[in-house]
């Protein structure tokens, strides 16, 4: 079974995952050629090959069976699993606990070729959709106190299957740097009263440099203080702490600039490998953990996504020193992006 430790020094949890069964070859970084459809567990007419669905969306139509939009699976070689306890183990400078928590497979569409830059909107809201639905199941089991939402695009972003798919995964600890987010943006609250975020936004929107597109519900900038290149930020105009917050327009709005957003990136990158990544708000527990920011979560959390393409490499200094080498202003990169909209 998979383990969760904790550093002693930085307090920072890492996943041990073993039965994930890594060898040499798979940290190569040349590419690996994808299945065939007919031997992909994601695509319609191959169920069988994948574990019973937790949710679909469908017309008409069995569980497990053809027919679906969107379909959600257990993850087959999960990284963490739902057999467990959140009782950590000590010994001496180390502490430990069970690799508790959850991983699916949100599969993204029927069809093995599908590119969430190319599909219509409809579909993008189904995804968000199911996204929606599982982040709200898994926190019902109160062993979890992070449930996040993540695509990796390509090979090199740590993709594995070529079928367009996303990943949801719980954890029973709230990850380092989103508690850092956390506490900055509580120093923020305590001292101005308002969602820091909500003045990015704000600021953001008056300046326009780094601003790529917006509609009525969403924005996406490329941060000011971006640590990779061409980097961009999704923000709900309307503050909210939670995805799960989201009314239908507001979806339909999302959908819409994020495809823009991918079809951007696939044009002027070059169909980019990138990671995407939901920022949404931990599960506040019973027992009072994170009381340091819960008191105002609602007010001074503002959730987002962000897209990294996977551009350069993470070299001696970026490690040595936890510095970020940008090479490209983000001034630069969304007057790029913005101008590769459709």
């Amino acid at each position: 079974m998979s383990e969760l430790r904790r550093d002693p020094i930085s307090g920072r949890w890492v996943i041990i995952a073993p039965e994930r069964g890594a060898r040499p070859r798979d940290f190569t970084p040349d590419p690996v050629e994808d299945i065939a459809p007919a031997s992909c567990p994601f695509c319609e007419g191959n169920e069988r090959m994948t574990p019973h669905e937790l949710f679909a969306i469908r017309d008409v139509g069995e569980p497990d069976r053809p027919g679906w939009y969107v379909r959600v699976v257990p993850n087959k070689f999960p990284a963490l699993e739902v057999e467990g306890t959140v009782e950590p183990r000590e010994e001496g400078l180390w502490r430990a606990m069970d690799g508790l928590g959850a991983h699916e497979v949100v599969i993204e569409s029927p069809r093995h070729d599908m590119d969430l830059a190319f599909a219509r909107d409809e579909q993008i809201m189904r995804v968000i959709r199911a996204c929606e639905n599982r982040v709200e199941d898994l926190r019902r089991d109160r062993r979890f106190r992070h449930v996040f939402v993540f695509r990796n695009h390509r090979h090199a972003a740590g993709a594995s299957v070529g079928h367009p798919h996303s990943q949801v995964m719980a954890v029973p600890v709230v990850p380092e740097h989103l508690r850092a987010g956390l506490l900055g943006a509580s120093t923020y609250f305590e001292k101005h009263g308002e969602c820091i975020h909500c003045r990015i936004v704000a600021d953001e929107m008056a300046h326009g440099q780094r601003v790529i597109a917006h509609n009525d519900s969403f924005v996406a900038i490329c941060p000011y203080a971006s640590g990779y290149a061409y980097a961009a930020t999704i923000y709900p105009l309307r503050h909210m702490h939670d995805l799960l917050l989201l009314q239908p327009q507001e979806r339909a709005d999302l959908a819409s600039i994020l495809r823009r957003l991918l079809v951007g990136y696939r044009t002027a990158l070059f169909n980019p490998p990138y990671n995407l990544v939901y920022q949404i708000a931990p599960v506040l527990d019973a027992a009072g953990n994170g009381a340091e920011y819960s008191r105002h979560l609602s007010d001074l959390f503002h959730w987002h996504i962000d897209i990294t393409p996977r551009l350069t490499r993470t070299a001696g200094f970026e490690r040595g020193t936890g510095l970020y080498l940008n090479p490209v202003a983000p001034e630069e990169a969304a007057k790029t992006i913005r101008g590769n909209l459709p």
